[in-house]
């Protein structure tokens, strides 16, 4: 006969259930990476939104600051102690002023300067040849100068000659970078220099200038000697622009007394400027134009964000079952809540990298472009992959929460 024994009852408290346990890093980086695997072509264009927004970002930063670069060293080659003055308004009548003649003698006299040149403007017209209707001066016009012009401005020769002592005292012509290219002159061949019209008359071309970047005015002009101005062209012999330079310290205190230097009659009538102002003017006027980009930069990292939580949440949608399977074998809502978030911010992420890749390929093609110094400041470069990582986080906030909240019922239901 069998003998049945009773089996003693299972005591709750002597085994208890077990605790769930965190998800590590590397296995919620690996729930993360799994939607991305599956649906790898949605990936892809939610990533791709980002990526064009912190594209536009880092090219936004870079670009002006390789700009700025640029500037600085073109600066620094050429000097900020350079200053420029021309005549202002009469005080009596309103009329344009005059520089007395001696003005470029008068301002050496200023002990801080170390060179002064000038040039004047003349009435006459220049023409590609005598055959060009006589008010066809295609927006250029004739200065006389000095052989110390170019040396003092800094500025380079692209083919030719400058003047000097030899050929200032003959109708010789060196062209501005502009001018040049509106009279259709862009070489001076050996033996066979073009020819230009001025005052009725035929100037031989012997020098074409690079661009001028602290006197853009030269670019815009034709130069002929001082001399053969006054004797040809009636010019009267009165400077219509005066340059000097003087010691770097010294700029302020020279721009304070040279008014009264050219013009001691009236020094209020002499206006008396820094060029390289006006260059750092501009870069001001340039940086509001990127701060217009970097907001259209923002607006395209929002879109994308907005795609990533469209991709987020049609993921949650679809995936209702593996939600529900999940929680039923024990997975928390906080583990399905990273589940998502580390999908987001992986997504996010790969867009951050590729748009700092790309923003940095398109800031280093355009100052190749430009023959500027790339520069890539690394608020750019760090900024641009932290700021996707915090897009990520925001757009998959919602969609977390929503997944977090399926009960195992509902999602398998």
């Amino acid at each position: 006969m069998t003998v049945l024994k009773a089996v003693p009852a299972l005591d709750a408290e002597a085994a208890p259930l077990p605790k769930p346990t965190r998800l590590g890093p590397r296995d919620v980086l690996g729930h993360g990476m799994h939607g991305m695997r599956t649906r790898p072509l949605r990936a892809v264009l939610s990533a791709l939104g980002i990526a064009i927004g912190i594209a536009a970002i880092v090219a936004v930063v870079s670009i002006p600051a390789s700009s700025a670069q640029a500037l600085s060293d073109r600066l620094a080659a050429l000097g900020t102690n350079l200053l420029r003055a021309q005549p202002g308004q009469q005080l009596i009548g309103g009329g344009t002023a005059k520089l007395p003649v001696e003005s470029v003698a008068m301002a050496k006299r200023v002990k801080p300067v170390t060179a002064v040149s000038a040039t004047g403007l003349t009435t006459a017209t220049v023409r590609r040849t005598d055959r060009i209707d006589v008010d066809e001066t295609s927006g250029l016009t004739v200065l006389a100068a000095t052989p110390d012009l170019l040396g003092l401005l800094g500025g380079q020769l692209h083919a030719g000659t400058f003047l000097d002592a030899a050929n200032s005292r003959y109708p010789a012509v060196v062209l501005g970078s502009v001018a040049a290219t509106r009279l259709g002159i862009l070489d001076v061949p050996v033996g066979s220099p073009p020819q230009v019209w001025i005052g009725n008359q035929w100037f031989t071309v012997v020098g074409i200038l690079d661009a001028t970047t602290l006197a853009p005015e030269i670019e815009r002009s034709v130069l002929v000697g001082w001399d053969v101005a006054t004797t040809r062209l009636g010019f009267d012999g009165h400077p219509s622009t005066v340059y000097l330079k003087c010691a770097e310290s010294e700029v302020e205190s020279v721009r304070g007394v040279l008014g009264a230097t050219l013009n001691p009659e009236q020094p209020g009538e002499v206006k008396v400027t820094r060029p390289s102002d006006a260059l750092a003017a501009k870069r001001l006027s340039d940086s509001s134009f990127s701060a217009l980009f970097l907001a259209l930069g923002g607006v395209a990292l929002l879109v994308g964000g907005v795609g990533v939580a469209n991709t987020m949440v049609i993921s949650v949608l679809e995936r209702r079952r593996e939600i529900g399977l999940r929680r039923a074998l024990g997975a928390t809502r906080r583990q399905v809540r990273g589940q998502f978030l580390a999908e987001s911010m992986l997504l996010s992420g790969l867009g951050g990298v590729v748009g700092v890749l790309l923003g940095v390929a398109v800031t280093a093609g355009y100052a190749l472009i430009q023959h500027w110094p790339a520069v890539l400041p690394p608020v750019a470069l760090f900024g641009g992959v932290g700021v996707a990582a915090v897009v990520g986080a925001l757009a998959g906030a919602y969609p977390a929460m929503r997944a977090a909240r399926l009960t195992p019922t509902e999602a398998l239901s």
